[in-house]
């Protein structure tokens, strides 16, 4: 049996192996990867039998399809076809149902974890100098994308309350966790947009084992609550968040240890009444009391764990937490640039795939943006995302394999458009462009089609 194994899986790495060199799609992984992300998804690969679509094919078909303008299966289909007859393999048909059947074969945890390992790759190779003071800052926060109304998706994600049935979309909640370095997604967490469980705070406590000693976390006020910030100070992680709306009023810098002009060190108390959401035992072992920096800045109030003045000045603290706009840019390019704000699939299951295939594609393009900031010494950050985005599916369509020569050139192309700081920029959320108007659907779209049936009828007659 064991023996049996061991064949299966030689049979398996050889055709991969071929197929890594012949098909176009798994260029996504030839172009801008190393040796070493693919045998990462060697490693992860199901037992499966030679199929047309085999599960790393499958896979790189599925994030050239999220990232096309066409997002159909029929489209990628297509692609496939005429991949195959200009290879000279042999063809396979256009119809869509043997690779819909290979997405829904696909593992999830296979797509999860690649994302994950790497996004933790670029995380832990970000050189020194892009580090704040030697330490590595995470941001984190949360978002939502809307999916087909369809039964499974409702069950899972059900639409809003405000909604009539009929009339609204499942929607889905997100909490990420980003390198402020490199812009990479380290690891998120997906739910329900309401009820039990939730909210932002629950879907963070789900992925804080990602939080290492020594991190520095940025984010709003949301997070900034007692008992997170126990848990990363125990963690040895600090924190850099806006003061929670609780608290904002009971602040008072007459109080505690003043280390400047509002800006003092307090020790805030364990809250008497235990939250809904935690044990008691829980609740027990938590610290009766923890030690805060309380400092307005940019007309907010703000609060640390770094209560140091000396090692952390208050003016280098309110530039670190200016960056953590970075995180909005960074859902700014997976749901608008990148387009994830309205996913495809109609299964609860097919679209946690979805989800994280588009997060596997960002880590992807994130990877070419810093191989081309450390070929010509820059920061990731300073290379327009949607100029990089666009160049990689531009060099995922050539025929010719590429050398080291292309590649070097490619990354130069990347580094060229720049994004400038703009410090202080703020901008109206209106749009200027109106919409067509064309009444909103206020009835179930089946019971208005009768009503428009009825209608056309009785004019006939």
């Amino acid at each position: 049996m064991i023996h049996a194994t061991r064949c299966t899986k030689r049979i398996q790495r050889k055709t991969v192996n071929h197929r890594r060199q012949n098909s176009h799609y798994l260029d996504i992984f030839n172009l801008i990867t190393s040796n070493a992300l693919f045998d990462r998804i060697e490693s992860l690969l199901p037992e499966h039998r030679e199929r047309l679509f085999p599960p790393t094919e499958t896979l790189s078909m599925f994030i050239t399809q999220t990232l096309s303008a066409d997002r159909s299966c029929q489209n990628i289909v297509n692609q496939a076809a005429i991949q195959r007859l200009t290879s000279s393999l042999p063809t396979c048909s256009t119809h869509t149902g043997g690779y819909c059947r290979a997405r829904q074969r696909l593992p999830l945890d296979m797509i999860r974890e690649l994302t994950g390992y790497l996004g933790n790759q670029l995380h832990q190779q970000t050189p020194t100098e892009w580090r704040w003071h030697g330490h590595q800052v995470k941001i984190v926060d949360g978002t939502t994308v809307t999916m087909p109304d369809t039964p499974s998706n409702q069950a899972s994600y059900p639409q809003q309350g405000g909604q009539a049935p009929g009339l609204g979309f499942p929607i889905c909640r997100m909490v990420g966790i980003t390198c402020l370095a490199s812009g990479a997604l380290l690891n998120a967490a997906i739910g329900r947009y309401k009820g039990k469980g939730a909210d932002e705070l629950t879907l963070l406590r789900s992925v804080q084992a990602s939080f290492q000693s020594g991190d520095i976390i940025l984010g709003d006020a949301i997070y900034a609550t007692y008992f997170f910030i126990a848990e990363m100070q125990q963690a040895g992680v600090d924190i850099l968040m806006e003061q929670h709306g609780m608290r904002k009023r009971s602040t008072d810098f007459r109080r505690g240890q003043r280390l400047g002009e509002r800006d003092h060190v307090i020790d805030l108390s364990k809250p008497k009444f235990k939250p809904h959401w935690m044990s008691a035992k829980h609740y027990q072992a938590a610290p009766d009391s923890i030690r805060l920096r309380e400092f307005k800045a940019g007309g907010k109030i703000m609060v640390t764990t770094m209560t140091c003045p000396r090692a952390h000045p208050k003016a280098a603290l309110k530039q670190l937490y200016q960056k953590r706009w970075s995180v909005e840019l960074d859902i700014r390019d997976i749901k608008a640039t990148m387009g994830m704000n309205v996913l495809s699939c109609k299964s609860s299951d097919m679209i946690l795939k979805e989800i994280w295939t588009y997060m596997l594609a960002y880590n992807l393009i994130r990877l070419t943006m810093m191989q081309s900031a450390l070929l010509v010494g820059i920061l990731p950050r300073s290379i327009s995302f949607k100029h990089c985005l666009q160049l990689w599916l531009s060099s995922i369509q050539r025929t010719d394999p590429v050398d080291l020569m292309h590649l070097t050139g490619f990354l130069q192309l990347i580094s060229q458009k720049r994004v400038s700081l703009r410090p202080g920029r703020i901008e109206p959320r209106a749009v200027k462009r109106r919409p067509k108007q064309n009444p909103l659907l206020t009835i179930p779209r089946d019971l208005a089609r009768q009503q428009l049936k009825s209608k056309y009828l009785s004019r006939a007659a």
